[in-house]
């Protein structure tokens, strides 16, 4: 439990640090400290159709995997669009705070694609 905690601090800092992502679970006390789940909430995002915000989401994950910075990090199939972070006890809170700086870079480079495509 104090690694899935620990893990999850890496996660709520990074969120705290950036206006564009959010945890999906809006009290603290209903956020799971295992399987993070997170949402977008740039006005760039947000004001697509669900279908489009879905398609950024998994643009965001796909860069991810290409990089190799992480793996099965979509949202679940019936959840809004945006992560999921595994946080439990086999995984290390290097490891995330080595892929924080990766999801901030695939979701600018994602963003950017919405302005060309404007």
């Amino acid at each position: 439990m104090k690694r899935a905690d620990a893990n999850t601090r890496v996660i709520a800092k990074f969120v705290k640090e950036n206006d564009w992502i959010d945890f999906l679970a809006v009290k603290p006390k209903t956020r799971s400290n295992t399987s993070v789940c997170l949402k977008f909430t740039d006005p760039a995002v947000t004001g697509l159709p669900e279908d489009a915000q879905a398609a950024f989401a998994k643009g965001v994950v796909a860069t991810l995997e290409k990089a190799g910075a992480g793996l099965d990090l979509g949202h679940y199939r019936d959840a809004p669009p945006g992560l999921r972070i595994w946080c439990g006890a086999t995984v290390q809170a290097r490891d995330l705070k080595a892929l924080m700086p990766w999801i901030a870079y695939a979701f600018s480079t994602e963003k950017a694609k919405l302005k060309k495509a404007a």
